[in-house]
């Protein structure tokens, strides 16, 4: 039950999520870093996107998951079919804990995403500083590197 409760949570946030028809694509991939699993980007024809993470937080293994809303900036054109916008944003995150507090805080992500096969595949890296304000107030800081396949 401990395990259903947050998978349920997961798929109510991610469902709240489903793009609008005015979306041009819809991503699915993985990470690895802090947190490690599964990683959704769903981009606006205005170049930008909301992008979410369900998983594990490494340190204790404990059910993480984000959202965020990201602005792009294309910094190069490459000559194999895409190109390397570096984006920023900003979002929520919530760390659901068994034995300590759950935590909910603020997300800034900067990163670059790494656009291949005209936008059909991504490798993106990102770091993001986030300001936790339930139970109290701290820093941390997260960050990864994922690939995600466009629909």
């Amino acid at each position: 039950m401990r395990v259903l409760c947050p998978m349920i949570l997961a798929a109510v946030i991610l469902a709240a999520l489903i793009p609008s028809p005015a979306l041009a694509g819809i991503g699915v991939g993985i990470i690895a870093g802090e947190p490690s699993g599964f990683a959704f980007k769903w981009w606006a024809e205005d170049g930008t996107a909301v992008d979410a993470v369900t998983g594990w937080a490494l340190g204790g293994g404990d059910f993480y998951i984000h959202g965020d809303y990201l602005w792009h900036r294309v910094i190069e054109d490459l000559d194999i079919g895409g190109s390397v916008p570096l984006y920023y944003g900003i979002g929520a995150r919530l760390l659901l804990r068994e034995d300590e507090d759950s935590k909910i805080g603020v997300r800034i992500p900067i990163g670059l995403d790494f656009l291949i096969d005209n936008g059909r595949f991504d490798i993106f890296v990102e770091i993001a500083p986030i300001f936790n304000v339930i139970p109290n107030t701290d820093f941390n800081l997260s960050g990864g590197v994922g690939a995600r396949f466009y629909f």
